[in-house]
């Protein structure tokens, strides 16, 4: 059973996501809150697998809660899917560098929501590695830093081919194809990578690959 914390604050929103996930064989709404802080309160407390949590709200921002929950240096980081009916690059952008592993409108079917609580339980990141290329490439001046750091990874040169073509928006069929490799080999260097940078899934690595100037 994957539980699952309900944060937005408008009340009929957390109504319909709770009735909506609460009708689900495998998920159970572990609790709900209006608000970040309270939110950063709750999971702390009822540990839940997932927190579906909203952009905007009072007291403290979805964005600020997720980087309390999922950020760099959580000691025991909990997996978010941020929903909101903020369709805007700059949200998404953030949501993902608070430690978001992914990322939905409010205006997606039910099907869409489930499915993204699922993904995320898994350990997975929701959001396409094209779409996480656009974005993060987008803010790539931000967060490049002023010259290459690339001669600090741990990363063999092999796994920072890999590195460099998940950056590049490739699925693990596409890299294996680049690399003239098996996909289960693939799978094994994408695992090694995670695991080596302290990584939680891909969409992490891309910004890891920004960040240390290993994309263009």
């Amino acid at each position: 059973m994957t539980r699952v914390l309900v944060c937005d604050d408008q009340a009929l929103i957390r109504a319909g996501f709770t009735t909506i996930i609460d009708a689900q064989p495998d998920l159970e709404v572990a609790g709900e809150c209006g608000d970040g802080r309270t939110a950063v309160d709750l999971a702390a407390r009822l540990r839940p697998d997932v927190v579906v949590m909203d952009v905007r709200m009072p007291v403290l921002d979805g964005i600020e809660a997720t980087r309390l929950l999922a950020g760099a240096g959580v000691a025991q980081p909990v997996k978010v899917l941020v929903v909101t009916t903020f369709n805007l690059d700059e949200y998404v952008y953030e949501a993902l560098r608070a430690g978001a592993s992914g990322f939905l409108l409010k205006d997606a079917p039910p099907a869409q929501l489930l499915h993204g609580i699922r993904t995320v339980a898994t350990g997975a990141a929701l959001v396409a590695p094209e779409v996480t290329r656009r974005l993060i490439g987008r803010f790539a001046a931000r967060i490049r830093p002023p010259q290459d750091a690339a001669e600090d990874t741990p990363l063999t040169p092999r796994e920072l081919e890999v590195l460099r073509l998940i950056a590049d928006g490739r699925s693990n069929s596409e890299i294996a194809a680049a690399l003239v490799l098996s996909q289960e080999t693939v799978k094994t260097y994408v695992s090694r990578i995670l695991t080596k940078l302290d990584l939680r899934d891909r969409v992490q690595a891309v910004v890891y690959a920004y960040r240390h100037g290993l994309a263009d």
